[in-house]
């Protein structure tokens, strides 16, 4: 069958793609048996070699997805690998995208994609030779069947990838809120098609301030979209991570002992950043590879599409077709001119290094001595400090120009001098704060790296936010220490530049708002240590 006008359309305008090695062929609307008697809609797309041999010797890619199966999915993972010698298997998950059963969100990718791989063995199609491949919540599908593999499956790529589904709406033990939203809207209404997705996008653009200044957001965004969300509902109303809500979501990278050779492509904007990393250090040395670009969520598969694809085809040609398998390999992009480097190791070798935050606002090796001033700010959840730029969904995630929101009573910055030469940051990056707050439970730290150029930019690097630790109900002031982890970067601050940190009592609406009005002061003694090569 040929593929439908849509997908003709979109995979035109995909720039970065090699040229196609064969034509592409279309079987719609599959049915595929679980053990329950569920059915799932699977649409397969391969080369097309009508009237010639060999068809069977293409090894099959398998992509499950909550999405749906067509806009984009059909065109940048259906034709366009399948145009290059691979079946792939497009199957919407249970209860989406016309397959059947109810929607259990993080439940049934394992047993439901076992079971797709035992009905995969008796098509005539099927070689034995099975990758795994998709983004986002469609990777999380693939690491929960990559944690009891069965046999088949030789190589998997992962590209922004999800294994943790607490770790996503939560971040410090902080609500993710803005990207909660974008996240739960998109699970509920992209498998109903472009159209219904559309809409409920729009409406949640328009409703978006109200939503993330209500005092409950998820009720606030029933109202805007006219149903529940149930993502939302579910991760708002199980904040601990070790409530039984999430039990059994986490997926390692084996729970049979065996595993699957993975590529993990990332982003250093990317809102599963920290998520991807961790895959990539679970999995054993000799079968990991690890890319990681200067992409957010959204952009790794636009701005970044042909390097990811080049990279993703090499590692299924090296695993799934070739004799001998690839080694592993570590490249990433160094900002800020996105130069890209390949790696010994993940993280790399680097000197750790601590910059202390003084009482005068600048930046210093230096520790502060006896009488250094502390630095106060005054956070206000009727004006929350806003956020800007970062790891997120939101259209103004990614690098940006922080100077504005660093004009703000409730943000501090500490700087040092211009550079005299380079400082070339790779890896994690994490702040321990000192800090004298009221313990009202609730209260958190946002800590931002930032390299301001020879203009007075302000470009955010990396940053990372933690709840301030608290006694119960206890009002009174307290000294605390709180650990903020910054997530990891890769950058060269050039001479000239200064290097930057923010500090502010939240992000909003990328984190929830603290509910309480409260004074944070910054003690001598804080500092964020980066690993310098």
């Amino acid at each position: 069958m040929e593929l439908p006008r849509s997908t003709r359309i979109f995979r035109r305008t995909l720039r970065g793609l090699p040229a196609p090695k064969y034509g592409v062929g279309y079987e719609p609307g599959i049915r595929i048996p679980m053990p329950d008697g569920v059915e799932l809609l699977a649409d397969r797309y391969f080369p097309d070699l009508t009237g010639a041999q060999g068809i069977l010797d293409f090894p099959t890619l398998l992509v499950r997805s909550p999405y749906g199966r067509g806009f984009p999915w059909a065109a940048l993972y259906g034709a366009a690998f399948a145009g290059q010698g691979y079946h792939v298997l497009l199957q919407s998950s249970r209860g989406t995208g016309g397959s059947g059963g109810t929607v259990q969100p993080w439940r049934d990718d394992g047993s439901d994609g076992r079971a797709t791989v035992a009905w995969l063995r008796e098509q005539t199609w099927f070689d034995g030779r099975l990758g795994l491949l998709g983004p986002s919540a469609m990777a999380y599908a693939a690491w929960a069947l990559a944690a009891a593999p069965p046999p088949e499956v030789k190589a998997m790529v992962v590209h922004i990838p999800l294994h943790d589904p607490y770790g996503f709406f939560y971040r410090g033990e902080v609500f993710a809120l803005e990207d909660a939203l974008i996240a739960s809207t998109a699970f509920e209404t992209q498998h109903l098609g472009p159209r219904r997705f559309l809409g409920a996008t729009v409406r949640l653009a328009r409703g978006m301030k109200r939503i993330v200044r209500a005092e409950q957001p998820a009720e606030e965004l029933a109202r805007v979209m006219g149903q529940r969300v149930p993502v939302l509902d579910g991760a708002i109303t199980h904040p601990d991570p070790g409530d039984g809500y999430w039990q059994g979501t986490d997926h390692p990278a084996s729970a049979d002992g065996r595993t699957v050779p993975t590529l993990v492509v990332g982003g250093w904007s990317d809102v599963a950043l920290d998520q991807a990393l961790q895959q990539y250090g679970r999995l054993p040395a000799g079968g990991r590879s690890l890319l990681i670009g200067p992409w957010t969520h959204t952009s790794a598969l636009r701005q970044g599409i042909g390097r990811v694809f080049e990279e993703t085809l090499a590692w299924f040609q090296g695993h799934l077709v070739d004799p001998t398998p690839p080694k592993g390999r570590v490249r990433v992009s160094v900002g800020p001119d996105a130069v890209w480097r390949e790696l010994p190791a993940w993280p790399p070798a680097a000197v750790p290094v601590t910059w202390y935050l003084q009482g005068d606002g600048t930046l210093s090796r230096d520790c502060p001595g006896p009488g250094s001033a502390a630095r106060a700010l005054d956070y206000d959840p009727a004006d929350p400090t806003p956020s800007l730029g970062g790891m997120g969904l939101g259209r103004t995630a990614g690098v940006r120009d922080t100077s504005k929101v660093e004009q703000r009573s409730d943000v501090l910055v500490y700087s040092t001098p211009p550079l005299a030469e380079t400082v070339e940051v790779i890896g994690p990056v994490a702040a321990d704060v000192m800090a004298r707050i009221p313990a009202t439970g609730d209260a958190t730290v946002f800590v931002r790296l930032c390299d301001v150029d020879e203009r007075g930019r302000s470009w955010n690097v990396c940053d990372g936010i933690a709840k301030v630790p608290a006694d119960g109900a206890v009002q009174e002031v307290t000294a605390v220490a709180v650990a903020v982890a910054m997530s990891a970067t890769a950058h060269r601050f050039l001479p000239g530049h200064r290097i930057r940190v923010q500090i502010s009592g939240g992000a909003h609406p990328r984190f929830a708002a603290t509910r309480h009005a409260h004074r944070i002061e910054i003690l001598p003694g804080s500092a964020v240590v980066v690993p310098v090569i």
